[in-house]
This record gives structure tokens, C-alpha cells and sequence, in this order.
């Protein structure tokens, strides 16, 4: 089977550009299951209930998220309702919403997808390399494929959970950064891995917003009110093809799609 994982989808750039070319790479790559991680898909910050209800529209399956899911108030209720949205699982107990969930494909193959936050550089959560051992373990009593997105600022971070979880899960797709990384790769134990995805948004840019405010924090280290750039977008993100017996993966390929 097939799963396409799309990077961070900034603003409605990133929106527009999921319009733009999601169907074709569905149809491109025979794609059985879409998961994106969407929390900066409203105006760069966070997502609301419309914008969420749009990219379902627009095909995608699953939204993951991370540190910026809590921008929005609106969210909080939503996250307890909608079993597709997954906020990262090793926040304290008791906050809306879930880490982890189970979708079925259109085939009806199960496919168990875990959100989870980096420390480094971070918020100070529960350890995401515990956190994963338990949700993982419920996961498996339903499904082999497991997807996790590692929502996490070191590389550092990213690759040695990557080697912790090998052969326990399909994939492991690095997010946060924005910055698509050259490092995919079937690891030796069956895992895909990725240290980041990239963005869905605009390239002309700083993360996927505005270059001028960007520089001008740097130069003055004042507030800037941060603003989502619209110029050359791109969808990034990767495709796994996975063996649905064994949950192994058998190939991770790197997509970045220039929109004209």
C-alpha cells in the first residue's frame, strides 16, 4: 500500500497548493491513505474548524499537528469530536484530543497513524521515546502499519527516535522545521524515515512566511507581526510504500512539487 504524508501546509499558500496537486499525485502513486500535518494551515498559526473541514474536502485523511495546535481556541472542543485531527500524544493527560487513531482505507486496511513532540529546543512534555512505546503497543493490537509523525526541532532527536522505533513502525516523518531534508531512507529494520518532510506553502520565503518580517526580527530582535508569504508555492512531503502484512516498508520517496 501506499501513503503519501504531506509536510506542514502553511496558510491558505499551502491550501491552495494541496487544491492544486493532491488528486494528481493520489492518482499518480495509486495513494490509499493522505496525512498531513496541518497546524499552520490558518494564516500560519494554528487551524480552525473551517479550514480543517476544507483540506478533509480537498482529500486528506488524517491532520496531524504539534506545538502551534493550541493557537486557536476554536480547536480545543474540536479536538475531542473529530477522531481525524491528532494533536501530539505525549502532552499531559487530560488536554482535548487524542495522539494516535486508526483509519481505515478506502480497501478497508487499517492503518494506525501517532502524533508526537520533540523536547529539544521544546516544550518540556513527557518523553516522546516512552510516550511512543505505549501507544505503539495499543496500535499493534489493531494494525502492523503504523505511521508516526515526530513533530520535533533537533535532526538529532528525529534520527535517534527513528532508530528507536525501527521495525516497530512503518515510518517515521520528521516536522516542524519547514525545511525539507535530502536524508530519507528504508532503515535496516523495515522503518522509513525522513528528519523532515518540508513545507506546503510558499518557498519564497522564511518557513513559509514572509521574508521581510523574518529579517527585520533578526536585525532588530523586536516583535513582528509574521505574515504567510504567497509567492513560488510548493507541496513537499513523502510517499511510503509499505507491505500491508508486515507493516515494513519497502521504499520512502521524497516529493517536492513546484506549482506553477
Amino acid at each position: 500500500m501506499n501513503i503519501l504524508f504531506i509536510g506542514d501546509i502553511i496558510g491558505r499558500t499551502g491550501r491552495r497548493a494541496v487544491e492544486n496537486r493532491l488528486h494528481t499525485l493520489v492518482d499518480a502513486w495509486n495513494v490509499d491513505l493522505v496525512v498531513a500535518n496541518g497546524e499552520n494551515a490558518a494564516a500560519g498559526f494554528g487551524l480552525t474548524v473551517n479550514i480543517a473541514a476544507e483540506l478533509y474536502d480537498l482529500g486528506i485523511d488524517v491532520l496531524t499537528s504539534g506545538n502551534h495546535i493550541w493557537d486557536k481556541r476554536e480547536i480545543y472542543d474540536y479536538l475531542d469530536c473529530e477522531s481525524r485531527l491528532l494533536r501530539p500524544g505525549n502532552y499531559p493527560p487530560g488536554l482535548p484530543g487524542r495522539g494516535s487513531g486508526v483509519y481505515a482505507t478506502a480497501a478497508g486496511t487499517k492503518v494506525g497513524v501517532l502524533n508526537l513532540e520533540g523536547r529539544v529546543f521544546m516544550n518540556n512534555l513527557e518523553c516522546p521515546f516512552l510516550a511512543a512505546d505505549r501507544e505503539i503497543e495499543m496500535l499493534r493490537q489493531q494494525t502492523p502499519i503504523i505511521l508516526v509523525d515526530f513533530h520535533a526541532e533537533a535532526t538529532s532527536e528525529k534520527a535517534a527516535l527513528g532508530f528507536y522505533l525501527d521495525g516497530r513502525v512503518s515510518a517515521v516523518i520528521g516536522t516542524h522545521t519547514h525545511v525539507q531534508t535530502a536524508d530519507e531512507r528504508v532503515l535496516a529494520g523495515g522503518t522509513a524515515f525522513i528528519s523532515d518532510a518540508g513545507l506546503t506553502g510558499s518557498r519564497d520565503a522564511v518557513i513559509g512566511m514572509r521574508k521581510e518580517g523574518a529579517i527585520d526580527k533578526f536585525l532588530t530582535q523586536l516583535p513582528v507581526r509574521f505574515e504567510v508569504a504567497k509567492k513560488d508555492p510548493v507541496l513537499c512531503g513523502v510517499l511510503v510504500e509499505i507491505d500491508e502484512a508486515t507493516g515494513k516498508a519497502s521504499r520512502v520517496h521524497r516529493i517536492l512539487e513546484e506549482i506553477g
